[in-house]
């Protein structure tokens, strides 16, 4: 059974003017899929501008996946810490979904790459602060 995580935080329909004010173009940005399908586990990120950001981050290849896994453990537990507390924390805006994270599970580089990519552009585009480390 896949454990299915969604991070879904604004419309997957960005529209913007293109020239004119009468003149309208719907972009739709597709959602990233971070996956490890041998372990059956499933993050779906539909957040506006997550590809974009993705797109322009660092390489994969600059980060080991210790240190990812590393800031990842804490990034997870205080996202959960988050989403376990509505009232100290509104969520009805990002933190609806707990993100089932097991350490003692190796995703892989690209599934750790994406969810730590993730977290520094929502803490970056939501002005928010998840663990001690410095945003990249």
């Amino acid at each position: 059974m896949k454990n299915l995580i969604y991070i879904v935080t604004i419309l997957s329909l960005l529209i913007f003017s293109c020239g004119t004010p009468k003149k309208v173009v719907a972009v739709k940005e597709e959602p990233v899929r971070i996956a490890n399908d041998s372990l059956e586990y499933e993050i779906i990120i539909m957040d506006i501008g997550f590809n974009n950001y993705l797109a322009t981050a660092k390489p994969m290849s600059y980060y080991s996946l210790n240190t990812l896994e590393t800031k990842n453990r804490v990034y997870v537990s205080e996202w959960n810490t988050r989403a376990r507390n509505p009232s100290r924390f509104d969520t009805s805006s990002i933190y609806e979904n707990i993100i089932d994270y097991q350490p003692h599970i190796s995703y892989g580089l690209e599934v750790n790459y994406k969810l730590y990519q993730y977290f520094q552009f929502a803490q970056k585009k939501y002005k928010m602060r998840l663990g001690n480390f410095r945003i990249d």
